[in-house]
């Protein structure tokens, strides 16, 4: 989801060690664990992506690179996060309405003649 695609968008920013550009998605990262695992039969996977998501925090606010990129890598393999695929009028319609949550991303492409 769009959330997921964020997330993914900063894997350069970490790897420069820029702890502003990931601390600035903060939301993204509490929206994504509130979206994906909702309900009761989710808790466990919720609980543990809100503990990466607290080691990544606690990376930045110690100011240290390392920790960062391996909080940050794990968190990404553990909850399965890849960004939206490139959609352009030559391969697929993205989304066909403003509210579509592809809209105004990657994903979201539409032909107009």
């Amino acid at each position: 989801g769009i959330y997921g695609d964020r997330i993914a968008a900063l894997k350069g920013a970490v790897a420069a060690g820029d702890f502003g550009a990931v601390a600035a998605e903060k939301n993204a990262f509490i929206l994504f664990n509130s979206g994906a695992y909702p309900g009761a039969k989710t808790k466990d996977k919720k609980a543990a992506a809100i503990a990466s998501t607290n080691d990544i925090f606690a990376a930045i606010r110690a100011g240290d690179k390392a920790a960062l990129s391996s909080a940050y890598t794990k968190y990404v393999a553990d909850n399965d996060i890849t960004g939206l695929p490139e959609v352009s009028n030559s391969n697929g319609q993205g989304y066909s309405g403003d509210y579509d949550y592809k809209a105004r991303s990657s994903a979201g492409a539409i032909y107009v003649r």
